[in-house]
């Protein structure tokens, strides 16, 4: 289950998952099921615990809140991407300058979460680098239970918001309410598979 991930380990890779991750290929194909909207509740959902634990030792550091704030009102139509894109990229910034591999892998995942707004395919970023930070913490060992944890627990909620997310009283952008766009985590498998 774990092979790709015991080789990436190996080599010292900076993200240690990818799509072709066999534990997450279970998780991707209910991703291309979901219309944009569900995926961008389960990133933004998601992300508030990648958030709190990264904040729980850099309590200062106010970028990736600021990511998922503004990436929040994006999908409410109240912000423009612009504004959205540049708080993404300082997410993604942050993990670089704090020069910890664990909760720089954080504050992509936050980054990957925000833009969930932009494109599906960004969904399956914060599982990639969220699973990469718990790999981190644990140790090439142990890690094993908890990424298997985390998984699942991505599963879950991602079915939690297929199931109720026309029920909640939620403003959205324009863009996202169309339900006639394609998700592109489909065709980005659809067209791998034709190559």
């Amino acid at each position: 289950m774990f092979s790709d991930v015991e080789i990436k380990i190996k080599r010292r890779n900076k993200i240690l998952f990818s799509r072709d991750s066999q534990c997450l290929q279970e998780l991707l194909k209910l991703i291309q099921l979901q219309r944009h909207r569900t995926l961008v509740m389960l990133a933004l959902d998601c992300a508030k615990m990648t958030l709190n634990q990264f904040e729980s030792k850099y309590p200062d550091e106010q970028r990736p809140r600021a990511c998922l704030k503004l990436c929040d009102l994006w999908s409410k139509g109240t912000v423009k991407m612009a504004a959205a894109k540049r708080a993404i990229l300082d997410s993604h910034a942050v993990a670089k300058e704090i020069d910890d591999s664990e909760y720089g892998a954080l504050c992509h995942a936050i980054g990957h979460a925000g833009a969930t707004v932009h494109v599906e395919t960004h969904a399956i970023g914060l599982p990639m680098y969220e699973l990469t930070s718990i790999v981190l913490k644990h140790g090439k060992i142990n890690y094993s239970t908890p990424v298997k944890e985390k998984i699942n627990y991505y599963y879950d909620r991602l079915l939690y918001w297929q199931e109720n997310i026309d029920k909640f009283d939620y403003d959205w952008a324009d863009f996202l309410s169309d339900d006639t766009r394609p998700n592109k985590e489909k065709l980005l498998s659809e067209k791998a598979l034709k190559i």
